[in-house]
């Protein structure tokens, strides 16, 4: 019988960083204890500070360490080192303990590990590393490795693993356990949540979730307490797209199938949070014209990955001053334009940007596709743009007129306010949507365009009323 807790009593209290701490197994006690056993050699206090770790925190602690000490690292826990481990680590450091273990030891592993654990490991390496460990694969190993591979980058086939629990319908319960039991433990996958039902052509007729299957009397048939599988991917399908599916349906395993709905393979939840960290980093990182770097890219692949936008960016602020040459006599005469200008444009790139952010995640979600929302959208948008245009129109005209003492550079200052953000809105609304239609990432070029188009209004609205009321 379930117990269920008692809320009235218990007191909640906010978690400190000390307590949070204790959460983790790697602490920098820890991290410091192996990097001295590393500089005396201590290979037995090595093993015993770090074998008890989650492969996920030794994987931590091989991020910590320089190259020097990665290298005598690997050396010393080359027999006693969780393969896991290697699916937790970054492209950077992956290849660095790649290239310290050798091809034939990592292909010794790599059977150890779910499938599609082995093949994240492998499509982060160079193709002539995956073409020696590969040769070095059993066949059996390397038929389903390269069947793999040979799927797009980014679908659902390179995601899945190829281990399986499945059963057909006329089992009984009780037939079902006593094969799981009887079954090699290197055949079943490390995580699984349900049994899948299958027809003799290997067809998903349904699933059974393992709570079920527990709960329910021996002699009772699969197909008596199966349930219709809700979904079924398509091995062809991108990896985004299963996140969603995962996220909107409250997944935790689904099935993935062939063209000919032949089942090929198995999505768990374990894999899909590793999707939706990486979409949203790279999201993120586009909307911030970086690309996928970390900490220990060198400094000419950081400089190499920045300096296209950056170039993009400098042409975009050269219309601006453009914009702003037109009006040079404008502001010679009245200085005052060229202390107001900044707060102008930048009031209508900060609004810009939050408006863009919005929309990149909603067309991300898939929630931007029919095209009565997507009017709901824009038209919200141009609202929030115009009152918090009213609202800083009065802020800034005040500011300035107290600033000037002039009446009419305030109404101009005011005006253009209202303009700017207006814009800004439309724009960060609207140029993500255009980018979508035209099959181009909007989280890469909405940034550009919205900080041109926030410029170029504000600089002309603002300098060309001062040019007609205040000249």
């Amino acid at each position: 019988m379930a117990v269920k807790p008692d809320h009235d009593n218990i007191e909640f209290k906010t978690s400190t960083s000390h307590e949070l701490a204790n959460l983790y197994g790697l602490t920098p006690k820890v991290v410091a204890a192996v990097i001295a056993c590393i500089a005396d050699g201590n290979k037995d206090r090595l093993v015993s500070l770090v074998a008890p770790l989650h492969p996920a925190d030794q994987a931590d602690m091989i991020e910590r360490l320089n190259s020097a000490q990665l290298k005598r690292f690997t050396l010393m826990m080359r027999e006693n080192l969780d393969p896991t481990v290697l699916t937790y680590l970054p492209d950077t450091v992956l290849e660095d303990v790649v290239s310290s273990y050798g091809v034939n030891e990592l292909a010794q592993a790599l059977p150890e590990l779910d499938s599609d654990d082995a093949i994240d490991i492998l499509e982060d390496l160079e193709d002539e590393e995956v073409a020696d460990i590969l040769a070095a694969l059993p066949v059996g190993e390397r038929l389903i490795v390269e069947e793999a591979l040979s799927y797009p980058e980014h679908c659902a086939g390179r995601l899945m693993q190829r281990e399986v629990v499945v059963c057909p319908s006329h089992w009984t319960v009780g037939q079902s356990i006593d094969h799981l039991r009887a079954e090699d433990a290197d055949q079943l996958p490390d995580e699984f949540y349900v049994i899948i039902i299958i027809d003799p052509a290997r067809r998903v007729l349904g699933q059974v979730r393992l709570a079920k299957l527990l709960s329910s009397d021996r002699p009772v048939r699969l197909s008596d307490i199966m349930e219709i599988a809700p979904h079924q991917i398509p091995v062809s399908m991108d990896k985004e797209e299963v996140g969603l599916l995962f996220q909107r349906y409250g997944l935790v395993s689904v099935s993935v199938v062939d063209t000919q709905e032949k089942l090929v393979g198995m999505i768990t939840v374990d894999d899909i949070v590793d999707v939706i960290q990486e979409e949203a980093g790279e999201d993120l990182m586009a909307l911030g014209g970086v690309s996928d770097s970390d900490l220990r890219s060198s400094l000419v692949a950081t400089v190499q990955s920045r300096f296209l936008w950056l170039l993009v960016n400098l042409f975009t602020a050269v219309i601006a001053s453009l914009v702003i040459g037109v009006f040079d006599e404008t502001i010679e005469r009245l200085v005052a334009l060229a202390v107001l200008m900044p707060i102008v444009a930048s009031m209508g790139g900060n609004a810009g940007t939050q408006t863009v952010t919005v929309a990149v995640r909603a067309l991300a979600m898939r929630q931007l596709t029919d095209a009565r929302i997507v009017n709901r959208f824009v038209l919200r948008e141009a609202m929030v743009g115009l009152t918090n245009g009213l609202i800083f129109a009065v802020v800034a005209g005040v500011v300035t007129l107290i600033w000037f003492q002039n009446i009419q550079i305030a109404l101009v200052m005011g005006f253009a306010m209202i303009a700017n953000m207006l814009a800004a809105a439309l724009s960060g609304a609207g140029i993500p949507i255009i980018l979508s239609k035209m099959k181009i990432d909007p989280a890469v070029a909405s940034s550009v365009f919205i900080t041109t188009v926030t410029d170029v209004i504000g600089f002309l609205t603002f300098l060309g009323l001062a040019a007609i009321y205040l000249v």
